[in-house]
């Protein structure tokens, strides 16, 4: 399959030629996808270099598993797993830097120290106390990066829902944490 001259693919064509190794191909998907998996990517780093290293990594990582793809959900879906979890390697292998979930829109300024009282299991672990559709609203919202229109379509709801649940989780989040840890939400 020869990708030279054609502008517009279809995602099964991309997928196939990608697979088969087609550079044009593989450009064409990495054209298509990085503006949206580096908006993700920003929203846990401010440092643009890092943010382009993990999505680069990222898409190396799709190139290699794209012959697993088998179109049972999005492309776009599957991609944003994939540089999610690359993204979580970084962050692991880089203890420098923090792991954080977006909790605000408007995000405010925070302590550093603030990384001193909540460890990534606490936040997780207080997620999967909420609602099954808040949960998922957050989760996808927060963690993965998809947009509330994104999310309305996915889900079946419309975007004021989405803003909802999403305001709903990080109200009960911000409970929870505080019932959990009084003196460090107060120390922050």
């Amino acid at each position: 399959m020869a990708f030279f001259g054609k502008k517009n693919y279809t995602e099964q064509e991309l997928v196939a030629a990608c697979a088969a190794n087609d550079r044009r191909a593989q450009e064409a998907l990495y054209r298509r996808f990085f503006p949206e998996m580096l908006r993700m990517v920003r929203r846990y780093t401010r440092d643009e270099d890092t943010a382009i290293e993990i999505v680069n990594s990222g898409m190396f990582r799709v190139f290699k598993k794209i012959h697993t793809f088998a179109f049972k959900g999005s492309l776009e879906g599957w991609m944003r797993r994939l540089i999610y979890h690359c993204m979580a390697d970084y962050y692991r292998e880089n203890a420098r830097y923090l792991h954080f979930l977006v909790l605000e829109d408007h995000d405010q300024s925070v302590p550093e120290r603030g990384h001193e009282f909540f460890y990534e299991a606490d936040i997780l672990k207080a997620v999967r106390t909420l609602p099954t559709t808040s949960q998922e609203v957050f989760r996808l919202y927060a963690i993965e990066g998809y947009s509330h229109a994104e999310i309305a379509v996915r889900l079946k709801m419309s975007e004021g829902t989405s803003k909802w649940h999403l305001s709903t989780a990080r109200q009960k989040l911000r409970d929870l944490l505080e019932q959990e840890f009084p003196a460090a939400i107060s120390a922050i």
